[in-house]
């Protein structure tokens, strides 16, 4: 599934734009953010140069994720009048520091994956967790589900935040790609971290 994820997306991603357009002097690449294949536009930090296949560090609307350079699509694509840059920053190449993080985090989400199969079945959520994922800040659990944009999975996201497992974002799942996601926020220290938001 992922690689026709990952070309649908791409294509559609890296349309270009009239001549007359305006444009941005910032390099503008293509990533794969995350644990699962989604493509995104993001625009690399000043200073910075990347290129097909680095591994980086981004700044995404979830968190602070490790990501990986697709395509750089500076040449192609530019920035039309009614649009924003994109939201996903490219920040900096990851530290020894980091890699130990995502080392660690990456333990941490195979050791807590069948704790929340166990938690989904026990709420009786019609959901099937695909993945799951901790921001590298440690602040939010991502969860993968294979499901519909549903109940469910609002659900899940109140559930996990009433058992006090910290702050949640339930992204679903389908053939055709993520969908738009459900968050919740609470207090806990449920998967190894604790997160407040109200």
């Amino acid at each position: 599934m992922s690689s026709i994820v990952e070309a649908s997306s791409a294509a559609a991603l890296n349309s270009v734009s009239t001549p007359e357009s305006p444009g941005t002097s910032a390099q503008i690449v293509l990533v794969r953010a995350g644990r699962m294949p989604e493509v995104e536009r993001a625009v690399v930090s000043e200073g910075l140069t990347v290129q097909r296949g680095d591994v980086v560090i981004l700044e995404t609307p979830r968190g602070p994720l490790t990501g990986r350079v697709l395509e750089d699509i500076s040449k192609t694509w530019r920035l039309m009048s009614h649009e924003a840059l994109p939201a996903i920053t490219v920040q900096r190449f990851p530290t020894e520091d980091d890699k130990v993080t995502i080392r660690e985090l990456e333990s941490l989400s195979a050791q807590e994956f069948m704790p929340w199969i166990m938690r989904i079945r026990s709420w009786d959520l019609d959901l099937e967790l695909v993945d799951l994922e901790k921001t590298l800040d440690g602040e939010k659990w991502i969860l993968y589900v294979l499901a519909g944009r549903g109940p469910d999975c609002t659900k899940l996201a109140l559930q996990a935040a009433a058992a006090g497992l910290g702050i949640i974002e339930v992204q679903p799942i389908q053939a055709a790609g993520t969908r738009p996601k459900e968050e919740a926020k609470g207090c806990g220290t449920g998967g190894g971290g604790c997160g407040c938001g109200s």
